[in-house]
């Protein structure tokens, strides 16, 4: 079993709703067991500052799924949830997954890389990951602790 870690995004269409049926989706997904999501975040948008605040967390989970299998399986869960791929960057969405960490796996795939670029300065990314692993050592061996005290909180709010 390897242990992963998926990053949650959504701001359309109730985005703590669209969170909550995709961690239902991987805990009913075959080959995948053990999941655990991090508190909510909310979040200023990355790209345009005309579309509504982010609900982000990250899930945990272990999964018999080789990594190209569950990047298929996340991307059938946001089709499923009405998500349209189109070519604005960072745009609004009814739901993002994305494979941050695949164990201590560097994947470097014209489909995936992992871990997931540019998550070391996402403070979205690292605050909800350090919520479920906060001595987490990343594959290049920087500790994450390393990297949440680069990465401000600000535009950041803790949902409970």
């Amino acid at each position: 079993m390897a242990r992963v870690f998926i990053g949650l995004g959504s701001n359309l269409a109730e985005p703590r709703q669209q969170l909550h049926n995709a961690l239902s989706a991987l805990t009913a997904t075959d080959g995948i067991s053990q999941v655990r999501c991090s508190p909510l975040y909310a979040s200023d948008p990355l790209g345009p500052a005309d579309q509504p605040r982010y609900l982000n967390a990250v899930a945990e989970l272990a999964t018999t799924l080789a990594p190209l299998e569950l990047l298929d399986v996340l991307q059938r869960i946001e089709l499923e949830q009405g998500r349209e791929r189109k070519d604005q960057r960072w745009g609004p969405r009814t739901l993002d997954l994305d494979i941050l960490l695949y164990d201590q796996q560097q994947i470097d795939h014209p489909r995936l890389q992992v871990p997931h670029y540019h998550m070391h300065a996402r403070a979205f990314v690292l605050y909800p990951l350090a919520d479920l692993a906060p001595e987490l050592i990343l594959p290049n061996q920087t500790r994450l602790q390393t990297l949440l005290a680069a990465c401000p909180f600000a535009g950041l709010e803790r949902l409970d």
